[in-house]
């Protein structure tokens, strides 16, 4: 299927250069080209050089789903640095005349393009490809089956990881993900106006929530058909339909070309991008991977970080520019260039509150030991400004974390009743900025560490097990960790962690629980962070079921979530979290 690429050229539509001049600079551009796949598709594509450019010369690529009105500027970005800039589009998008398939025909499609750039007269074989979220999961897609010869690294940035990390996240669907087929799917373009009209979303996620209907009928509601979004709710596995679209276990193998991946600490895309740093690195030990992580967005990871986040003022020697460290990879791999003096190490990560990077081999050795606390029953003493919580005067107690196992027969019961709709806020638990003076528990429990007797580095993802029973045969549950600093406030170390029991310990094969038979519960793909926790801080970990109108609402009967309804509701959910569940913080001791 992939070798069939002369029929490909000579069906290939090539549009005559035609010259622009901007600030002195002569460019030579072609915003017309329509690529021919294997299977007769037309991928549209926008090629930028300088009219300086009269060798062959190295191509950057930049292949979305995104398409926009002025991504002549993003191909123009690479020719200013020196290279041929093209960027491609997902098929059916922009001026191909096809149908708009997200995902599916990525891994033909890429491949495709560049041996299209490495047939031109002003490439010189030498292809790397950038970009984040979907684009970075269309870097992966493009060395699924093999890597091309002229595809010489990939720089994907807060990737996606379909059936891994969106729509579902540990096998819970996000109700986000809902308006983005209608974003990139209505139109040759984007539906900006539909997809930004935050307002509707809110309110089609109160009506599902409130009128209790199925999670596959939330197009009904809306009363506008997204074929795409019923179509991945056939699927709550990690299944074949997804396995197709990216690697998938020994197809890393194969992957020996360079690649640096950028993420942050509050990134919704970690997950996709710890994902495929994990797998790349296990199917092939010999990987040269590198990971550039701080406290940065989905968006600031991608280009440029902003130096005020959510209430948080980043440190400044973490604000760097994240676009031109790209580019000097770029001249590293394609051009021979000294290797960026920024990556000391695989992996390089921010130190939070420190001001500092630190550098590691690997994730493994980002931390040099391991605290263990386990989820008591105990009230701790330590007293806090609770969100909708269930104190009193806005006050609540925290629960203790021990550093010694408890009794593992005692435990912590929770009710969540799901034919009620009016306490929605008091069964979430999140964060609302990264530095708050109060924490939301919800009905949920939250629980403290003794203060810390020296500073110490949180390094990487929490890990351990819960230990829990319920009365049905599935929930769905939260857990934030925060640093609670000596002044009482709160500082959220990551985004939160949500999952489904019946996938903690595989995403590809659902193993529901037995009713009222206690289990354990290891954690999944946690994002991971690094931060300094400073002499008298303590850690705190909020635990909760999960019952909001922002992600699926898990019945528990065992039937598929997508098509439970308010009907399966019944008896409330009672969850009894165990003494003996625990979680490992991984850190570097001063």
């Amino acid at each position: 299927m992939l070798l069939n690429l002369m029929s490909c050229k000579e069906q290939t539509s090539v549009q005559t250069p035609r010259t622009l001049t901007e600030n002195g600079t002569t460019y030579l551009v072609q915003d017309s080209i329509l690529i021919s796949t294997t299977d007769g598709a037309k991928i549209h594509a926008i090629v930028v050089r300088t009219s300086e450019m009269k060798e062959p010369a190295p191509a950057v690529l930049f292949h979305t789903i995104y398409a926009r009105k002025d991504d002549f500027d993003r191909a123009k970005l690479a020719a200013d640095h020196g290279y041929v800039g093209v960027v491609s589009y997902t098929r059916g998008k922009g001026l191909s005349p096809d149908s708009i398939v997200p995902y599916k025909p990525e891994a033909t499609d890429t491949y495709t393009i560049i041996d299209w750039i490495s047939k031109q007269d002003w490439s010189n074989q030498k292809v790397g490809m950038y970009g984040g979220s979907y684009v970075g999961f269309a870097q992966w897609a493009a060395v699924k089956n093999k890597v091309h010869p002229a595809l010489k690294t990939i720089v994907p940035s807060v990737s996606a990881a379909p059936g891994i990390a969106e729509p579902m996240e540990n096998g819970v669907h996000w109700n986000f993900h809902y308006p983005w087929h209608h974003y990139v799917s209505n139109t040759k373009y984007l539906d900006t106006i539909l997809y930004n009209n935050g307002q509707r979303w809110h309110n089609l996620n109160m009506k599902w929530f409130e009128t209790g209907v199925a999670y596959s009928a939330m197009d009904s509601l809306d009363g506008l058909s997204n074929p795409q979004f019923r179509e991945g709710l056939l699927h709550p596995t990690y299944d074949s339909y997804w396995q197709r679209m990216m690697p998938y276990k020994e197809e890393f193998a194969h992957i020996d070309i360079p690649v640096l991946a950028t993420t942050g600490y509050y990134d919704g895309g970690q997950v996709g991008t710890q994902y495929y740093l994990k797998e790349h690195t296990k199917y092939n030990p010999r990987a040269e991977h590198y990971l550039v992580i701080g406290p940065y967005t989905h968006y600031g990871a991608q280009e440029k970080p902003s130096s005020h986040i959510f209430g948080y003022d980043v440190d400044p020697v973490a604000q760097i520019d994240i676009l031109e460290l790209i580019f000097e990879w770029f001249d590293h791999i394609l051009k021979g260039k000294p290797k960026p003096a920024f990556l000391k190490d695989k992996i390089n990560y921010q130190v939070m509150g420190s001001n500092k990077w630190g550098h590691a081999p690997s994730l493994r050795t980002m931390a040099n030991d391991t605290l263990t606390y386990y989820l008591g029953n105990e009230r701790s003493g330590v007293t806090f400004a609770s969100l909708f919580g269930t104190g009193n005067n806005g006050k609540d107690e925290h629960y203790t974390l021990s550093d010694k196992p408890l009794d593992a027969n005692k435990y912590l019961k929770q009710v969540i009743d799901f034919t009620d709709r009016s306490n929605l806020t008091w069964n979430s638990s999140g964060w609302r900025n990264i530095v708050a003076d109060s924490l939301m528990v919800g009905h949920g429990f939250s629980f403290v560490t003794a203060p810390f007797e020296s500073d110490v580095e949180l390094n990487g993802s929490f890990g351990g097990e819960i230990s829990v029973s319920i009365n049905k045969r599935d929930f769905d549950y939260t857990v934030v960790v925060f640093e609670q600093t000596p002044d009482g406030n709160f500082f959220a170390l990551t985004l939160p962690y949500k999952a489904r029991a019946s996938f903690a310990h595989s995403l590809e094969e659902r193993q529901l629980l037995t009713p009222n038979k206690k289990t354990k519960l290891p954690f999944g793909i946690v994002r991971m962070t690094s931060k300094k926790i400073s002499k008298g801080s303590r850690l705190v970990v909020v635990i909760n079921g999960n019952k909001e109108p922002f992600t699926e609402l898990n019945y528990g009967t065992g039937k598929n979530v997508s098509e439970e309804t308010i009907q399966d509701a019944k008896e409330p959910l009672v969850i009894k979290w165990y003494g003996d569940g625990y979680i490992t913080i991984p850190v570097m001791a001063y």
